[in-house]
Order: structure tokens, then C-alpha cells, then sequence
């Protein structure tokens, strides 16, 4: 009988290695998630992005135990957002063929934890007509916004909010990046 192929997921960890705050080794990380018995572990840049496998299914147990991991080893309550290969694939496949066609726009996924997941949130983040646009897709608003106007975004404003503190950023190329890597650990196995 022939053995399941294990999950790919990737673990996007909040607040990791930014401004100087909550840093964390990227080689200690990925051995610690390799300690919680996750097969091909592999890092993303210094901010906290870990794709591995595993034969669990339940993405939400994943983010639990990574958190309990995280505040046991490095003393951190980082709130963590897993998604799946297949996730992330819709997820890719669905972003908007303009996006980073314009150099003076930028653009940023911003994932959602289960916890706020819902097209309702667009009610707590309505885009500044003209200098940002923002769009629901299961999981992640997608954002976008002129260089220029950054700092006068409705969605820079999030910070000082609660349900800041449920989400986490990438930008689009790290998404991608992210994805393509994910496919490559798919052919790996």
C-alpha cells in the first residue's frame, strides 16, 4: 500500500524580524519546527515564512501548535497564519493580472486569521477612493495603493486596531515567491 503524500503547507509568523522586534534566527526557527516532527522544512527571507509538510489536515491545529511553540522556545506570542498549497494556489490564481504593472502603486496580500475571515471585514476597511483599492478573496484582502498616498491609507490605519493584531502581510512578490516554492517542495516528495 502506498504511503499518503504529506500536506505543504506555509506558516506565515506575525511580527517576526521587523524593525528590530521579535527576532528570531531563521536557521533555530526551522529546526525548531523540524523538532515538531514537520518534514522539509524550508525558510522564505528573514520574516517569519516556513513551508513544510506534515499528514495533518487541520490548518487551525497547525497554528496552534506552532504558537505554543514559538511562546515555549523563543518566548513570543506571535500569532501565526498557516495555509495550505492548494490555498495558496487559489489564491495566486485569483490576484488581479495588473497588479505590480505600476510602479507607483504597491501591493500587499493581507492574510486572515480564521478568527475575521469573512467578505464582512470590507466594512471595517473601506479603501480610500482614488489612492487604494482593496479586495476580498477567501482568507486575504488583497491591497493596493498609490506610493504617494501610503500614509493616508484607510488600511494604514489598522494598526491601531485590534483586529490588526489577526492578520498578517506580505507583499505580492513574497506571496508568489511563497506559492512557487511550495509547488517545487510538491515535486520534491
Amino acid at each position: 500500500m502506498k504511503a499518503k503524500p504529506l500536506n505543504i503547507y506555509v506558516a506565515l509568523l506575525r511580527g517576526v524580524n521587523v524593525g528590530g522586534n521579535n527576532m528570531i534566527s531563521m536557521r533555530e526557527l526551522k529546526e525548531s519546527f523540524q523538532g515538531m516532527g514537520f518534514g522539509e522544512v524550508a525558510t522564505y527571507i528573514n520574516s517569519g515564512n516556513i513551508i513544510f509538510q506534515t499528514k495533518e489536515t487541520d490548518a487551525r491545529k497547525l497554528e496552534k501548535k506552532i504558537e505554543k511553540m514559538l511562546v515555549k522556545e523563543y518566548e513570543l506570542a506571535s500569532k501565526v497564519v498557516v495555509r495550505s498549497l492548494e490555498e495558496m494556489e487559489q489564491l495566486v490564481n485569483s490576484l488581479p493580472r495588473n497588479w505590480d504593472s505600476d510602479s507607483g502603486w504597491r501591493y500587499y496580500v493581507i492574510f486572515l486569521r480564521h478568527t475575521i475571515d469573512s467578505e464582512d471585514i470590507l466594512t471595517d476597511v473601506p479603501p480610500k477612493e482614488g489612492i487604494e483599492e482593496v479586495f476580498y478573496r477567501p482568507g486575504t484582502l488583497l491591497w493596493s495603493a498609490q506610493v504617494d498616498a501610503l500614509t493616508r491609507t484607510n488600511i494604514n490605519k489598522l494598526a491601531s486596531r485590534k483586529l490588526y493584531q489577526e492578520m498578517t502581510i506580505r507583499n505580492t512578490n513574497t506571496t508568489k515567491k511563497l506559492y512557487e516554492l511550495m509547488k517545487k517542495a510538491r515535486t520534491n516528495r
